[in-house]
């Protein structure tokens, strides 16, 4: 009889037992994911940042070139400065976030020490390490640096001032080179979005250039811009184009509000495209190689990485199905058989070694721009997107006969 009545309890206390732990779940799962990510950073960023800290990187790191390479000794000598300003930027919201686990903090703690020595190096000019930051690709790779450090302002304010004088200078130097009329004018708007954010004297009319014709020009709809006076099927609206934008939108803004219309109707092409991008990861992880630089693996998902980073996705994509979506992708380019070399270093390829998908430009240096896919790292493990439990991404939900709401092109009239 006492066993009948006592029975109901502890059923009751099963119940609450089971929720809770139900509930606890995602948390670890979502854990272990976010764990996943930083080791994958960790392997891809570690051997650029560290060495170049230690003054070794020109040493250490080995130089392959495109079989089509334009020019092997200019390419050979920036290749350094692209490897450093493109691992820097996709690492650098991680540097700039506090907290986390134990072990994650012992990490980030390490890499902090050692950008700032890498930055030290990079800039002088009796390191055996000084970077070359004049011609026409150092631009780019520059304004990378320049990225990182407006996303992760704890640099700059760490920085010891010798070294904040010759970053300063050496981003001075880029503005005599005439950027190519294509998204490389947001490389030099970028640069100036660095000098506005930390008051160093900016030039307006290189971020009006920029900003002006890629949204009253260039624009040629559904979540698209041409790069230039014409449209390219490859990936650089993620790579470069609304990334770079929406940061320099944004950096104006918050100093001078020059851009408020401009940056709401960024917002909204940036958030179709996202979806654009989301529904092109298929369910193994894998996407389509079309265009140039697909060698940049997941650096063709930065913008999507980014605009999860800032926490503006559009109300279609929920952050953890986004989350799924790239960590797929991060480990079918990144955990292919023999995507890296011996000593650790990246091998031109999509899927592995694959030299021949590398355009004339492309040396060892250029992969490391995959790091942007890591910029989500940025947010705290209680952010909805590390948080959330997992969800199917597009083509999972498609693919295992899922009914999925009908996809639908931007219209900007409709908005207005």
């Amino acid at each position: 009889m006492r066993f009948i009545k006592t029975f109901p309890l502890c059923a009751i206390l099963i119940i609450v037992v089971s929720n809770v732990i139900a509930q606890k779940q995602p948390k670890t799962v979502t854990g272990s994911t976010r764990k996943l990510w930083l080791s994958y950073m960790d392997k891809v960023a570690r051997p650029v940042i560290f060495n170049l800290a230690d003054d070794k990187l020109k040493e250490k790191m080995p130089m392959l070139l495109s079989d089509h390479i334009d020019n092997k000794e200019s390419r050979s000598q920036i290749g350094y400065l692209e490897a450093f300003g493109r691992t820097l930027s996709g690492i650098a919201p991680w540097l700039q976030l506090e907290g986390g686990e134990a072990e994650e903090v012992k990490l980030r703690s390490e890499y902090r020490k050692k950008a700032l020595q890498a930055i030290s190096n990079a800039v002088n000019p009796q390191a055996k390490d000084y970077l070359k930051w004049k011609g026409g690709q150092p631009l780019v790779d520059a304004s990378y640096v320049a990225f990182a450090m407006i996303r992760a302002p704890w640099l700059w304010q760490n920085l010891d001032s010798l070294s904040k004088r010759r970053l300063v200078s050496v981003l001075m130097d880029t503005r005599s080179t005439v950027p190519v009329y294509s998204n490389w004018i947001l490389f030099s708007g970028m640069i100036e979005a660095f000098f506005c954010k930390y008051d160093l004297g900016y030039d307006p009319v290189r971020v009006e250039f920029g900003v002006r014709e890629f949204t009253e020009h260039w624009y040629v709809g559904d979540g698209f811009y041409s790069d230039g006076m014409n449209f390219h099927d490859d990936y650089y609206n993620s790579i470069v184009i609304h990334p770079n934008l929406q940061v320099i939108l944004n950096e104006i803004n918050l100093k001078k509000k020059t851009y408020l219309r401009e940056q709401q109707k960024e917002l909204l092409i940036a958030q179709r495209y996202a979806e654009i991008l989301e529904r092109t990861i298929n369910a193994d992880g894998s996407y389509p190689a079309i265009g140039r630089s697909i060698v940049y693996r997941g650096g063709v998902f930065h913008h999507l990485a980014n605009i999860a980073f800032e926490q503006q996705l559009p109300t279609k994509l929920k952050p953890a199905q986004v989350r799924c979506a790239l960590t797929a992708m991060i480990k079918k380019t990144l955990g292919a058989p023999n995507t890296f070399t011996q000593d650790g270093w990246l091998n031109i390829g999509l899927y592995g070694k694959q030299p021949s998908l590398a355009d004339f430009y492309i040396t060892t240096g250029s992969l490391y721009i995959c790091t942007n896919a890591f910029v989500v790292l940025g947010l705290p493990e209680s952010a909805p997107f590390w948080s959330d439990v997992d969800e199917p991404w597009t083509s999972v939900k498609i693919w295992s006969g899922q009914d999925v709401e009908a996809d639908h092109a931007l219209d900007l009239k409709d908005k207005k």
